[in-house]
């Protein structure tokens, strides 16, 4: 649950913005300390809950937010800079923790995150918290793969996971078909 729903107040309206990417339309979700979400065209509305949203195209945090997508997505930028006010457990922060600390470019299986986290019988329980990652991209879940090196779940489907380690290794691509 997000922590504008704190019980006994009312929920703080989250703000919004929607932009085109290469893998798709992204709706960016911001609080007033940073950004809540990145959700996909066709996320599950349960994968990440957010109280009340508005949108607001103009709000600093979803511009800077969309700026550094931009330069992401133009091969310009390796790491992402915008404040985040996410929700979630401590053992979710921890693994999200674990996520941003892997480096441009490489990948990592879900048993060396949850070895990372010092949890090494916790893979299962790292991949739940991966899927839930409110920040797609910023937080690169998608850097993500299976012990075998395969591609495995992805909120933005597979071909955008794809598409995203493409990019980041500098291999030229288009935008998803």
């Amino acid at each position: 649950m997000f922590p504008s729903s704190i019980r006994g107040r009312r929920p703080v309206p989250l703000h919004t913005k929607t932009i085109a990417s290469p893998v798709g339309a992204l709706t960016l979700v911001a609080g007033d300390r940073g950004l809540a979400a990145v959700l996909w065209e066709n996320d599950r509305p349960s994968r990440v809950r957010l109280g009340p949203l508005h949108a607001a195209s103009d709000h600093p945090i979803l511009v800077e937010t969309e700026y550094q997508l931009a330069d992401y997505f133009a091969g310009r930028r390796t790491r992402f800079t915008v404040a985040l006010q996410t929700a979630g457990t401590d053992f979710q922060k921890q693994v999200w923790a674990a996520l941003r600390a892997i480096p441009f470019g490489e990948t990592r299986s879900y048993g060396e995150i949850a070895r990372h986290i010092g949890r090494p019988g916790a893979s299962r329980a790292v991949g739940a918290a991966n899927g839930r990652n409110p920040v797609s991209i910023i937080t690169p879940c998608h850097r993500v793969v299976g012990a075998n090196g395969s591609l495995t779940g992805f909120a933005g489907g597979l071909k955008a996971k794809q598409f995203l380690l493409a990019l980041e290794q500098g291999q030229a691509c288009a935008g998803l078909e």
